[in-house]
């Protein structure tokens, strides 16, 4: 990676270089009519490979026990179809069902320790539950005399069999290093629930500053960052911690959770938090304008990864681009899936 990027130039001019259909070029680099998201749409629908994926994933959730007697539920949301148009340059069902067992993972950790109290839920406890559930994800190192403990203890937990399990699929596809960046950002992931839960025990809605950090930290990063593995090749360390690349897939991937903010902060309790609530209880908007103003937010960083891309895809290698390229066709597919998911339709 060179030290000196080049400047942003022409975006049409650039864009190409990162291997983006000439068809997706014009809404990228005009601006979207106000209150509406600039982002790509899905690259490739595939409904039936979705279904394929899906059925994998509710055999593994049935195996390893996460969502009990919530199976159908669970398959009404498409996770295998949210991976199906997130990486539209992968046919293979076998590679999708593993980039889809560790977003399914990750989202019940979520559920069953951060945000559903039905499912067992407790402020007080997520920082503990959160630590034991590392020491699957990053094995810690244990004397014989009490790994026994450790090991029996995670038999019994549901969320700490789906990462298990689901690490070792991820496994046949990634690198060393590849699983290891997976790892670190999972890390990253557990310490933002960390501080949601501080918001929980404590009673209070933070400072709309405060919660894009949280936003930054509890992002769409660790499926993300998935991209290459699935694809079949590897951006090299030197670029994937290059700061400039981290700040590009890092703004995409923050604008993507913002998508989920904006799809499911309707059909969210008076006791979850997204962008819409935080900034109409910290800026006195109306609910309608707080939408309009996380919108705004969205389309700000999204202008932003695009900038940065076009620039890195001068200075950077053939994988970068690549990389590139399947950052912004994962934040379509993702766009795609929220807007059409099961779990954020209001019947």
């Amino acid at each position: 990676m060179a030290a000196t990027l080049a400047p942003p130039g022409d975006l049409r001019r650039l864009l190409p270089g990162l291997g983006m259909s000439a068809a997706f070029l014009g809404p990228l680099v005009k601006p979207p009519p106000e209150g509406e998201l600039y982002c790509p749409d899905a690259l490739r629908d595939d409904p039936a490979l979705g279904e394929v994926v899906d059925d994998g994933l509710i055999a593994w959730a049935g195996q390893v026990g996460i969502y009990e007697g919530r199976l159908e539920k669970l398959r009404s949301y498409g996770f295998g179809r949210y991976m199906m148009l997130a990486h539209p340059a992968v046919d293979d069902p076998d590679r999708l069902l593993a980039a889809t067992k560790c977003l399914v993972a990750e989202w019940a950790a979520d559920d069953y320790y951060v945000d559903e109290v039905e499912l067992g839920s407790d402020p007080m406890v997520v920082g503990s539950r959160l630590a034991r559930l590392m020491s699957v994800v990053d094995p810690a190192a244990m004397v014989p005399r009490y790994a026994a403990d450790m090991d029996a203890y995670h038999r019994l937990q549901p969320i700490s069999e789906a990462f298990r399990t689901a690490m070792e699929h991820l496994a046949r596809y990634a690198s060393t290093a590849q699983i290891g960046r997976f790892q670190h950002q999972m890390a990253i992931l557990f310490l933002a629930w960390c501080q949601e839960a501080d918001w929980h025990a404590n009673r209070r809605t933070p400072p709309v500053w405060e919660y894009l950090v949280q936003r930054h930290l509890n992002s769409y990063l660790p499926p993300m960052i998935l991209v290459d593995v699935l694809a079949g090749y590897e951006l090299s360390a030197h670029e994937f911690y290059h700061p400039e690349v981290r700040r590009a897939y890092t703004t995409a991937a923050n604008a993507a959770v913002l998508v989920n903010d904006i799809h499911s902060a309707p059909s969210e309790s008076d006791n979850d938090y997204n962008l819409p609530k935080v900034l109409a209880q910290a800026e006195g908007l109306s609910p309608k304008d707080a939408m309009r103003r996380t919108v705004e937010i969205h389309n700000e960083l999204m202008h932003t990864f695009v900038e940065l891309a076009a620039r890195l895809s001068v200075a950077g290698s053939p994988n970068l681009r690549r990389f590139l390229a399947d950052v912004w066709a994962w934040t379509g597919g993702s766009r795609r899936w929220h807007a059409t998911t099961g779990r954020y339709q209001r019947s």
